[in-house]
């Protein structure tokens, strides 16, 4: 079984706001307070239509970022911390690429776990960075990850779907 996203993941207000900025965004409540935005092609494009032109392998290690992008995840940051998560797995292997801006600046990251390593004893990627957006391990539950809900969908499309 299969499971990617691309997403930008911070405070529900705060990707609110951001979301009036990218017209085709949608904002999607997660756990803890916190929130998402599933970061699709449509996204892309409409970053790319208002002068972010798209460049591959530029922002922080992700590939899928317009060039341009890091001044607005900047900007957005000063109003709070947000993060840009992706993640790609089949079959309990994958990759996940983790990082969060605050106050102008990346303050975490890019943290990355390739294909076939093992998770680190302090988390994976997002778990770490959803840490630093305040959410935290319930009971019963195995890390933030699950605990804030990422589990609930298994691509970016069904994210953006609902």
């Amino acid at each position: 079984m299969s499971y990617e996203l691309q997403a930008l993941i911070g405070t529900l207000e705060l990707l609110t706001v951001a979301a009036a900025e990218v017209p085709v965004a949608r904002v999607v409540p997660l756990a803890q307070g916190l929130a998402l935005i599933p970061v699709t092609s449509a996204v892309l494009a409409a970053l790319q239509g208002d002068g972010v032109v798209p460049k591959s392998g530029s922002g922080a290690g992700f590939g899928w970022h317009p060039d341009g992008f890091e001044l607005r995840l900047a900007a957005w940051s000063k109003a709070g911390p947000i993060a840009c998560v992706e993640a790609e797995f089949w079959g309990g292997n994958g990759t996940q690429r983790a990082a969060v801006w605050s106050d102008g600046r990346v303050v975490l990251g890019p943290l990355t776990m390739g294909e076939f390593e093992p998770a680190p004893a302090e988390g994976t990627p997002i778990s770490r960075v959803l840490r630093r957006l305040g959410g935290y391990v319930e009971p019963g539950r195995v890390d933030e990850f699950a605990s804030v809900g990422l589990g609930a969908h298994r691509s970016t499309a069904a994210w953006a779907a609902g």
